[in-house]
């Protein structure tokens, strides 16, 4: 009786690996933002967070010992804001700004000078961050509204070229850059679940920003004690009992 031939196994191919994940620096001089988005993007398999940064000297000295594949930036911090980094770092990683301000002439000046990209906190998920970050990484611009690609085009082709020292000159012994006074947004698409008023909205902002009720009362022209009031009422809307939950959960971190 002849053996029986066994018929050799077809070659096929191994299966292909996951792509390693994006390695991103989040530059914010909020500590609840930070931990808010490291957490979301370290608990992920296609982003981690390498490196955090409390603002733009932090950000681009981390950024050279990183590398990292993209920087999220941050407008309004103390000391060196994300504007003035923002050319320097731009030579570094693409940059996605992610921020509270939409204040059009920020919007253009950060296009202008090189993001990528432009978010306002609140108004987007989870999973439309890290699309847009996977976008700016490719070179795709993206900004909340709809012709991104057009504002950005046509911005940086009217920009006048800036020639940039090796050494930026906020990393020599010169006082750092003034920070930008700018005013907060209400990404109202998001925050609109929570039912704020129009005015628990505002001192929600206040909050978030770091102010105190003093500081809140000052600028709303109300007592203190109104002021506490509104915040029992913001928490209980937001289901909170602290600041940092408010401020985690107002910005869309928590």
């Amino acid at each position: 009786m002849r053996p029986s031939r066994i018929a050799p196994r077809p070659d096929f191919p191994p299966p292909a690996s996951a792509p390693p994940p994006l390695r991103l620096l989040v530059a914010d001089d909020n500590p609840v933002v930070r931990a808010g988005l490291t957490a979301l993007l370290s608990g992920r398999s296609d982003t981690t967070v390498v490196a955090e940064a409390s603002d733009g000297r932090e950000a681009y000295e981390a950024a050279l010992r990183h590398r990292p594949d993209v920087i999220l930036l941050d407008v309004r911090m103390p000391g060196v804001d994300g504007i003035s980094a923002l050319p320097h770092l731009v030579r570094l990683a693409p940059v996605m700004m992610l921020t509270y301000s939409h204040e059009t002439e920020t919007v253009r000046e950060a296009l202008r000078l090189g993001a990528g990209g432009y978010l306002v906190h609140g108004e987007f998920t989870t999973e439309q961050l890290v699309r847009a970050v996977r976008d700016v990484r490719e070179g795709r611009p993206h900004v909340t509204p709809g012709a991104a690609r057009a504002l950005l085009t046509s911005l940086r082709e009217g920009a006048p070229a800036h020639a940039l020292s090796n050494t930026p000159e906020f990393m020599a012994d010169s006082p750092p850059s003034t920070l930008s006074q700018l005013q907060p947004s209400v990404g109202q698409s998001f925050r609109s679940r929570f039912r704020l008023s129009t005015r628990e909205a505002e001192i929600m902002d206040f909050i978030a920003s770091g102010m105190t009720n003093q500081q809140i009362a000052a600028a709303c022209f109300i007592s203190e004690k109104t002021v506490k009031n509104h915040i029992n009422r913001i928490f209980a809307k937001l289901q909170t009992t602290t600041r940092s939950q408010a401020t985690a959960k107002w910005l869309g971190v928590a």
